[in-house]
């Protein structure tokens, strides 16, 4: 009977109710009704989770017209157990009530950050705590317990708890990894210019409503909060809400603090503050901010040396003893083959390469403050990453233009490692210092606005003064490689740490007697693959064991044309051709949309990269032309349709493993599909030519190759 009056008022409230008859125990609700305003249809997952927040427990569950068990949308409700629970007939139509309330205030979108299903959701605040405490009526009208307490404090999670009738104000901390993270973003002030011990006036703006408090830094991952006592629960009970992601705070769905967070009611005396500051102008970005005001800061410029001295790495004597081809390649003296472009690039993909790539940027990010300022200066998340994980990222400027693409690797809880473009070395940590000083604009909206996380340290591992901390690179990559570098001899333990690494995972290891941070990273598409950072008075010897080790087993030591095929083959950007450059292609140009998470409430570049992406109509294609044989195609050749419209240009090219010439350009997103036949101009003269009826017999003109669009990556 409490399923049936449970379908019975779903229906009533607009919920389609699939096989609902079937079965005398489950109701089973279609969630789809409940559609946001970019189209996006409300997913059994994030109905779940919300519906859990509020206090009702259902599970996701699959119903007819659903495509995957992955994404249902479909809820089931089990009510003999509320039964069981002291729920009658009444109370079960008031628990439909309030999921029907719930699922109805729930404004579904898609987040465009992740290749994964991405349909979200928000909910209206005030229509989710109004069902806690409906919840948590009902359940105290059945005789359950639903007050828990902590430290005799409620812990806030409903807007009517009150704190003890005794203290005039309320305090709870907010601690752990995220914590300042979270707070730059929820509170008005500036906590960054708080030490240890050290309290400031504050303001939380709760669903609109500022609210006035005192905030104190016990340490870098733990803070106090304290309210008067008529405003805790508010304050608390929004804070709470924003650690669980799915109270909306800001026009834009996208936005979730970093988190979660936990917020713990305390007893404490009542705070003193040191800084009586309470909303921030030099924020870039908070929860509530209005207007500010302040003196811009200058833009960041950069100007390449005009005639750079050529620098060497410490390999460079080896290379040429080996017999390398060297060239000059960004300021740097750098083989690039040994042998030919082809014969290293196919023992890559059947046995494995060695490359020299210890001319890149190595930089090191410590402190309490490494995570936030990276969070500030990278659009990817890198308070996603756990100790041993690494990801891809970028540096953006305000306006959304890539400053470098870059790898970010989680070393330990406080020192993340940063691997940047040896062409863009000196720019990169010009750009970072320049950030963390405070010195040049990092928001179009706000000029003056300085950046979190500003008590970084900042330490660059290929300077000299670095001394047993110094790093630089050197890639082992292919599906040999592995064996390769075991062979080397390691200890049981760091076999173990080594033979467990996925894709982009890394572990420190002493490999051949060697100090190594080890990462299953590349840069040549080669699943099995590594990076091996190395002290660069060590780098010598271990290429040299490298090797020894690997030549029996099909390895070559490979330059930078080797390299550049690999990459171009796989689909990888090199800046300056796939981002940036003459063209300042951005990152979804690239290809690389899911690498920005726009579900951060800001970094440097969010809003104009959203900007750019609504007006976007071109991307980077990988291409492949159709006969062996033809001329070799080049950054800017163009690119024309079938109709000989012109629809792009060439970004890369080079021969692949099949003795085919791949390559990638930026076209027209109407052309992008795979399989699409395209036309190219290889080396086209920027000479005037004869127009088709004036050429004569014997006359030669340019004619474009065919070739066709193939899958973006391999």
């Amino acid at each position: 009977r409490t399923r049936d009056e449970a379908i019975e008022r779903l229906m009533k409230r607009g919920f389609r109710i699939p096989f609902g008859g079937t079965n005398t125990h489950l109701v089973n609700v279609d969630v789809k009704s409940v559609v946001g305003e970019d189209g996006t249809i409300l997913s059994g997952d994030q109905a779940a989770r919300i519906l859990d927040i509020a206090g009702i427990v259902t599970n996701r569950n699959t119903i007819p017209g659903d495509r995957s068990a992955l994404n249902p949308s479909g809820l089931r409700l089990g009510t003999p157990w509320i039964s069981q629970r002291g729920f009658d007939e009444e109370m079960t139509t008031q628990v439909a009530d309030i999921m029907a309330d719930v699922l109805l205030a729930c404004k579904p979108y898609r987040q465009k950050s992740s290749r994964r299903l991405s349909q979200r959701a928000k909910i209206e605040f005030q229509a989710l705590e109004a069902a806690k405490v409906k919840v948590r009526q009902l359940a105290e009208s059945a005789g359950i317990d639903y007050q828990p307490t902590q430290h005799g404090y409620p812990h806030f999670y409903y807007l009517d708890d009150q704190p003890a009738a005794d203290k005039p104000f309320a305090s709870f901390e907010v601690y752990g990894e995220n914590a300042k993270a979270f707070l730059n973003f929820a509170l008005t002030s500036d906590i960054e210019a708080l030490e240890a011990g050290e309290a400031q006036t504050t303001q939380v703006v709760a669903d609109g409503e500022p609210v006035s408090g005192v905030v104190l830094k016990q340490a870098a991952d733990r803070y106090v909060l304290q309210f008067e006592q008529t405003e805790a629960a508010l304050a608390a009970t929004w804070l709470r809400a924003l650690s669980d992601g799915f109270a909306q705070f800001d026009p834009d769905l996208r936005k979730k603090l970093p988190g979660i967070v936990p917020v713990a009611g305390i007893e404490n005396d009542k705070l003193s503050p040191d800084q009586d500051n309470p909303v921030s102008d030099t924020k870039p970005y908070y929860i509530g901010i209005g207007e500010t005001s302040g003196e811009a800061l200058q833009d960041f410029t950069w100007t390449e040396p005009s005639d750079p001295p050529v620098q060497k790495t410490a390999l460079n004597e080896t290379h040429r003893t080996m017999g390398a081809k060297m060239i000059p390649f960004a300021g740097w003296d750098m083989p690039v083959w040994y042998t030919s472009v082809m014969e290293e690039h196919l023992a890559v993909r059947s046995a494995a390469g060695l490359f020299d790539v210890s001319h890149m940027g190595v930089y090191q990010a410590e402190g309490p403050d490494a995570v936030v300022f990276l969070d500030t200066v990278c659009g990817n998340d890198i308070a996603s990453l756990e100790v041993g994980q690494s990801l891809y990222t970028h540096f953006l400027l305000p306006d959304a233009s890539v400053v470098d693409d870059l790898l970010v690797y989680r070393r330990a809880r406080d020192k993340y490692l940063v691997v940047v473009n040896a062409s863009n070395d000196d720019k990169d940590w010009t750009w970072l210092n320049a950030v963390r000083e405070g010195k040049v604009k990092i928001d179009q909206n706000r000029p003056w606005a300085r950046g979190y996380g500003r008590d970084v340290v900042l330490r660059n591992l290929r300077d000299p003064k670095e001394g047993p901390d110094m790093r630089v690179d050197i890639a082992l990559q292919g599906p040999r490689s592995r064996d390769i570098l075991l062979a080397l001899g390691v200890s049981d333990d760091d076999r173990k740490r080594i033979m467990k690494l996925k894709r982009t995972e890394l572990c420190e290891a002493v490999v051949g007697g060697i100090d190594l941070v080890v990462s299953r990273t590349g840069y040549t598409g080669e699943n099995m693959c590594f990076e091996l950072f190395v002290h660069p008075d060590k780098s010598v010897e271990l290429w040299n064991k490298l090797v020894k080790a690997g030549t029996p087993l099909g390895l070559l030591p490979c330059g930078l044309g080797a390299r550049d095929s690999l990459r171009t083959e796989a689909g990888l950007p090199l800046y300056g051709h796939e981002m940036g450059g003459e063209n300042n292609l951005g990152i979804g140009d690239a290809g690389f949309r899911t690498y920005v998470k726009t579900y951060k409430p800001w970094f440097i570049g969010r809003g104009a990269f959203l900007a750019q992406e609504e007006q976007r109509s071109s991307e980077v294609i990988r291409f492949r032309f159709t006969e062996k044989g033809v001329r070799m195609a080049h950054l800017g050749d163009p690119v024309v349709d079938k109709r000989g419209k012109t629809i792009g240009y060439v970004t890369s090219c080079a021969v692949d493993k099949d003795g085919l010439l791949t390559g990638q350009a930026y076209i027209d997103s109407k052309y992008a599909e795979v399989d699409t036949p395209i036309f190219i101009f290889q080396s086209a003269s920027d000479k005037p030519s004869k127009a088709p009826a004036e050429l004569s017999i014997g006359d030669k003109t340019h004619l474009p190759n065919a070739a066709l669009v193939i899958s973006r990556f391999p």
